[in-house]
């Protein structure tokens, strides 16, 4: 049997979830699944007959698809949610709610922020690639018509479908927040336990009565310094069989918007339609680099430095300050910096006093370094 969480301190479980939510690279199987045969003795449950492997989410999806019939009843609220159920209950009464909501706020939800945990990009991800949604008809004439509303209903058929398969997964390592919570607060028992060495090796997968089916962790995984979903130039979470998350700075993109950030113009930013993106292209880009191609205008200028402002369609404009700071770098040069700020900024002042949390009235260093 696996050993039991008994409770470490919060740090430490922090520092251990997270390296198993950043985890890549093939499973020790023989070890996930011994702890899922424990996972299933645990919960009063018969030993699964048969683990059936696959590369990535998508693919145990795919089969589902196909074959869920054979595999017997879904097992989860057993395997899983009653064992996080009594994990939860364990925290309340031993920590009180107050300590437990404590103890989250300082593990699983340091975690999550931390990591960009993708449990919820994943099921996403998966539910537009089986059940897409239709394009939308703007048109109420065309949307009335019996074939139209056919294919709606089809589509949000198979939708509801895969959406109930995407209910019976356990995500294994993306788990990694709860995990820590539960580590911590040191109330788990001899399944979560088992539910945590799985977590460890797997990444999701999915209990039922006689087959357990259970997909690889990814193949790679990026992120930027503030541990969010980040790759400029392919996806950011990659599997082996090619399924994959696109993400710039934790936020979805385009499977082809890495091929788009190359040659970029400020004509071809300004044409972008979805303002997020086009936030996205501007950033890659460089603010500087877009102020001085665009030719773009100051707003204001003072002792403090230059605002500028982006005016983009259909979306709030981009002001930024423009700040020369006074320590020289090593080789003498003074180094510029370009500073995000309200788009209701009015003057250069008030654009650093917010910078630094004043109004612009209280703003009177001393000496600017």
């Amino acid at each position: 049997m696996s050993s039991q969480l008994t409770g470490r301190p919060a740090d430490l479980a922090v520092a251990h979830w997270r390296a198993v939510a950043a985890a890549t690279g093939p499973a020790d199987r023989a070890t996930a699944e011994q702890a899922v045969r424990d996972a299933y003795r645990a919960a009063g449950l018969a030993e699964p007959v048969e683990f059936r492997w696959h590369p990535s989410p998508r693919a145990a999806v795919a089969e589902l698809l196909e074959r869920r019939a054979e595999f017997g009843a879904s097992v989860r609220e057993r395997v899983r949610t009653a064992a996080w159920e009594r994990a939860r209950a364990g925290a309340l009464a031993a920590h009180g709610p107050a300590g437990w909501a404590a103890l989250w706020a300082t593990t699983g939800a340091e975690l999550a922020a931390t990591t960009g945990l993708p449990a919820e990009r994943v099921r996403t991800a998966l539910l537009d690639h089986f059940a897409p949604e239709p394009e939308p008809i703007t048109d109420w004439q065309e949307a009335r018509k019996p074939e139209n509303k056919a294919v709606r209903a089809l589509a949000a058929e198979q939708r509801g479908r895969v959406r109930l398969l995407l209910l019976d997964a356990v995500a294994g390592q993306h788990d990694a927040a709860w995990l820590a919570a539960f580590d911590t607060a040191g109330t788990g028992d001899a399944a979560l336990a088992a539910l945590a060495a799985a977590a460890r090796q797997t990444g999701w997968w999915w209990p039922y009565e006689r087959t357990v089916l259970l997909s690889e962790r990814p193949a790679a995984l990026h992120r930027d310094e503030a541990g969010r979903l980040d790759r400029a130039d392919g996806p950011a979470l990659a599997y082996a069989d090619g399924f994959a998350l696109y993400a710039w700075r934790g936020m979805p993109v385009p499977a082809d918007f890495p091929a788009r950030l190359t040659g970029l113009t400020p004509e071809r930013i300004r044409a972008e339609d979805n303002a997020e993106l086009r936030r996205v292209m501007l950033e890659h880009f460089g603010y500087d680099r877009y102020l001085a191609e665009s030719g773009a205008e100051p707003l204001h200028r003072d002792e403090t430095g230059v605002l500028w402002r982006i005016q983009l369609p259909d979306d709030e404009p981009v002001v930024m300050v423009e700040v020369v700071n006074s320590t020289p770098e090593p080789d003498g040069t003074h180094r510029t910096y370009y500073l995000r700020v309200p788009p209701g900024t009015r003057t250069a002042r008030a654009g650093v006093a917010w910078t630094f949390g004043v109004e612009e009235s209280a703003y009177r260093p001393q000496r600017e370094t």
